[in-house]
């Protein structure tokens, strides 16, 4: 006979600064119990502990900010999250609390609501020496920074000069992350599970740039001719490595995708439809 409850090892995962996230965790725990195997539980968006248990699935209880970075720190050993929003708009996080105790078997043994999303590696190659890397669940954007001059960027893919950008810098993102910085600038919503990369020109002085949609297979090399002092390459809006003169920018497909278990109850729009409004009609006085 299959231990079925065995089978479902779940780690719960909570950001300890959301309000409420205690209770929700502890409630969540109490609810699993009888119906998987509850490997862990912890806070903060370090998930390395729920891979040494061996779950099977990680629940994310927090905001879209929590989910992103506990995906970053899986690395290569991604695991399906499933995110239990308690923070403001919810847009990965695409479950309540209430939502995922009623639907709770489904999540955990249907495969066929795991999205598999592109992730970013980005290494940034000091002109001195050294280099750092890290990986990007949403994007990559260098920004101008202080004192707020124009910047030029040398951008090439797959070894092929493409262009030069100057203007306030440059976003390069996943389809996930096309409804984050990359939508306020201008850039294309994609669907997120679709196998492409997008750059997006912050501002360009130039009529001719517009966003640009790429194959995921490609390598992007960003140099930096001309930045400012506060140039800064930001991954995700959580980790930021300052650009100086000559230091370039690799950023290409990461290994492993993103692994994020979709809320069965809600078509796959639904997200931008109800929380962005995508699509809504204006509104005529009488």
């Amino acid at each position: 006979m299959v231990d079925l409850v065995g089978s479902k090892r779940v780690y719960i995962l909570g950001n300890p600064d959301k309000r409420d996230t205690g209770a929700a965790v502890e409630r969540l725990a109490k609810f699993a119990g009888p119906r998987c195997t509850v490997v862990g539980t912890g806070f903060g968006v370090d998930a390395r502990a729920a891979v040494a248990a061996g779950a099977r699935r990680v629940v994310v209880v927090g905001g879209d900010g929590t989910l992103i970075g506990v995906a970053r720190s899986l690395g290569d050993g991604q695991l399906p999250l499933i995110g239990v929003n308690v923070g403001k708009l919810g847009f990965l996080t695409e479950f309540s609390l209430s939502e995922l105790e009623a639907d709770f078997d489904r999540a955990l043994g249907d495969d066929s609501l795991i999205s598999r999303r592109t992730i970013l590696h980005v290494n940034v190659q000091r002109r001195g020496a050294g280099s750092e890397t890290a990986l990007a669940i949403n994007d990559c954007v260098l920004q101008a920074g202080p004192p707020f001059r124009m910047i030029d960027l040398g951008v090439s893919i797959n070894g092929a000069p493409l262009t030069q950008v100057a203007g306030d810098g440059l976003i390069v993102c996943t389809p996930s992350g096309s409804t984050a910085h990359n939508l306020s600038a201008g850039g294309p919503i994609m669907q997120p599970d679709v196998d492409a990369i997008i750059l997006t020109p912050l501002c360009p002085h130039s009529l001719t740039h517009r966003p640009l949609v790429v194959t995921r297979e490609s390598v992007i090399e960003i140099l930096a001719c001309h930045v400012n002092p506060g140039t800064t390459a930001i991954i995700d809006g959580q980790v930021s490595f300052p650009l100086g003169p000559g230091d370039r920018v690799s950023i290409r497909r990461h290994a492993a995708d993103f692994l994020v278990v979709r809320n069965a109850r809600y078509a796959p729009w639904h997200q931008l439809i109800s929380k962005l409004h995508w699509g809504q009609a204006p509104s005529y006085g009488s």
